[in-house]
């Protein structure tokens, strides 16, 4: 810690900054610089930062009472195989890429999973089941934020070259751009009917969060002693869903747990940003930036010349 600062002050600086967060116009991007410019200062505070994890996965399950469970069905069943081919085929290439590059592999999981399913969602819900540096997290936030922010401005101009009807672009969107924010953006730009495509596709994806994190916490077994650690968020987060289904006469409750979850998500990625080695970053260096934008590449050109060829 800075010895400008004394243990108070930093708690202070922490507690108002955390507060910060809760802001309507701070997004997850603005939290990580803003954590970031913690860490190069030297005011990292483990009095906060040891809280990351559980606040994640408290995020997430906070965040499942915002979900209709009729809708979540409903979408499970449209494009199920095509969304499974796809995720599995980024996952794969992207494991690939990793140990082709040299990448850290949980730093390669964790881009590998944020392009597949749904950015810095499926991070931070990996991030809870993997236990990463604070380092290798932030890092894969960052390589998502900037492509997010990137797809933000040029696919509705790529859309409106080949001529894309809004059903088409609204599919290729939600498949191709990280983050649901970014993929809401875009397609409301192109229309109406691209939106509501669009927001249909990314759920489907998004539910992809849950067998992954499964999956990968069976795949850290042997590297935990031959126990599994099983993410039991995943398993609160579906009771959330449920739990907002049945009890329609709190809807106005459910969606103020969902905004303290979209928030809480804000405050966690401020914390891992906070909590970098910035010696460590350096580590993961262009090739792990070559590695993000090699997978979405992959999946914008060919999602794109799949979509368009049978649409």
């Amino acid at each position: 810690m800075n010895p400008a600062l004394n243990q108070k002050q930093a708690n202070i600086l922490y507690g108002v900054l955390i507060l910060v967060c809760f802001l309507p116009f701070i997004s997850p991007a603005i939290a990580l610089v803003m954590g970031l410019l913690i860490s190069i200062l030297g005011l990292k505070n483990k009095k906060f930062t040891k809280y990351t994890s559980l606040s994640l996965q408290a995020s997430i399950v906070l965040m499942g009472f915002g979900m209709n469970l009729t809708q979540v069905i409903s979408a499970s069943k449209i494009g199920f195989v095509d969304t499974a081919i796809s995720v599995i085929a980024v996952m794969s290439i992207g494991l690939l890429l990793t140990k082709l590059l040299r990448v850290d592999s949980t730093t390669g999981i964790l881009i590998s999973s944020g392009t597949a399913i749904c950015g810095g969602s499926a991070i931070v819900a990996v991030s809870s089941v993997l236990n990463p540096k604070s380092s290798q997290i932030s890092f894969s936030l960052a390589v998502i934020f900037i492509l997010n922010a990137i797809a933000l401005v040029i696919f509705p101009t790529i859309g409106h070259h080949f001529k894309l009807s809004q059903e088409t672009f609204g599919t290729w969107s939600a498949i191709a751009i990280h983050d649901t924010s970014s993929v809401v953006g875009a397609s409301a730009t192109y229309g109406p009917k691209a939106l509501e495509v669009a927001t249909t596709v990314k759920l489907i994806r998004a539910l992809w969060i849950i067998p992954l994190s499964i999956v990968i916490a069976l795949a850290q077994k042997g590297k935990s002693n031959g126990k599994i650690k099983i993410p039991w968020f995943i398993g609160l987060f579906i009771l959330s869903i449920v739990i907002a289904y049945l009890i329609p006469s709190g809807q106005i409750v459910f969606d103020s747990l969902n905004w303290l979850g979209k928030k809480g998500m804000v405050c966690a990625i401020f914390l891992i940003g906070s909590n970098i080695s910035i010696d460590e970053a350096k580590k993961a260096g262009f090739k792990s930036f070559a590695l993000g934008i090699l997978l979405w590449i992959f999946i914008g050109v060919s999602s794109f010349v799949a979509i368009t060829m049978y649409s």
